[in-house]
């Protein structure tokens, strides 16, 4: 399965205590610098990069950023309203008419260029949603929000973009609209309804983590739907949306997630194992390839699992034999 990187592990790692980041030597490198570090660093641990518009990734910085990536690829383009302080109270669902249509000419724009460069197109509306009980008219709110990404599909359809939508239940908004798989979904059947297909959705494993929400349980049911669009590979405790290391926590968890993307043949259509990860301390070019080479040992495991026996074990919902069988891959 090819990989692809999220090129803000290489940032400076700033969070709300301490705003110019752990890494301050880094605050304000430019894009081309932070690709140039990951690409020397990690070789071919990685395929290809992910980057925000316009923040990290634009029509200025493009031939910049393509020479630095030495041969390495753009597969995702991600959606950055949540990074500008305009959409501070929402972009796709803000009651103010010219704040809602700068955010749409914005994402628009960041399709075009995915299109452009042949990439797919991430949309994590995290910055949608509030903060108070009282603070929001909740139907007019999600018909707003449904609409503009209805808009956005139209339009990415037309450019040969596949939209990828990212779920999260807090930050920035305190309430995301879009913040379990079941609310993703609905945006999703709502805009098939419409007879709109090249919206899909990208499992970022910690914002499940912290929803309580089953890794492979998901995966699996998205891949039964034909959904199961991208990945965002890490791990955190559970709590927030920490983007530790893949498999420093969630282990079990992790080892039947790559069992259901066996199942599911997740990575045979050219989809991805993308790596989200925010390093708060450590190196990044360590982190990152610390979680590609555990991914691969966690996967290794998913592949000595005896796949007949298991499924023997599941059509009785016999846990100790399922678990005999995991820990025979383990080596016990």
């Amino acid at each position: 399965m090819k990989t692809s990187l999220g090129i803000w592990a290489f940032g400076a790692m700033a969070t709300r205590f301490n705003p110019g980041g752990y890494k301050p030597d880094l605050f304000g490198a430019t894009t081309a610098q932070k690709v140039r570090t990951a690409v020397e660093g990690l070789g071919d641990l990685m395929d290809d990069y992910e980057f925000h518009y316009p923040q990290e990734l634009n029509r200025d910085n493009l031939e910049e950023v393509q020479q630095a990536l030495d041969g390495h690829g753009i597969y995702a383009v991600a959606g950055g309203l949540h990074l500008d302080p305009r959409f501070a109270k929402g972009g796709f669902s803000s009651p103010d008419d010219a704040t809602r249509a700068e955010a749409l000419r914005i994402t628009t724009e960041a399709i075009d260029l995915a299109g452009d460069i042949g990439a797919t197109m991430i949309i994590w509306p995290g910055i949608e949603g509030y903060n108070y009980p009282f603070q929001t008219p909740y139907v007019e709110s999600w018909s707003r929000f449904v609409d503009a990404f209805e808009q956005l599909a139209r339009h990415a359809a037309e450019k040969n973009v596949t939209i990828f939508l990212e779920h999260k239940n807090s930050e920035p908004a305190m309430k995301i609209f879009m913040r379990n798989i079941g609310m993703t979904l609905h945006v999703i059947h709502k805009l098939r309804a419409k007879g709109i297909t090249n919206v899909s959705v990208n499992m970022d494993w910690q914002h499940l983590i912290m929803n309580g929400e089953n890794l492979a349980e998901y995966a699996a049911l998205l891949g039964a739907e034909g959904l199961l669009g991208h990945q965002h590979a890490n791990s955190g405790w559970g709590t927030f949306d920490d983007d530790n290391m893949v498999g420093a926590t969630a282990f079990m968890e992790t080892i039947e997630l790559a069992v259901e993307l066996r199942r599911a043949g997740y990575g045979e259509n050219g989809e991805r194992l993308g790596f989200d990860l925010y390093p708060y301390t450590e190196d990044a070019v360590e982190a990152v390839r610390r979680s590609v080479l555990q991914w691969r040992f966690i996967d290794g495991i998913a592949a000595k699992i005896d796949e007949d026996g298991l499924r023997e074990a599941q059509s009785k919902k016999d846990a100790v034999r399922a678990y005999e069988l995991v820990y025979a891959a383990l080596g016990a």
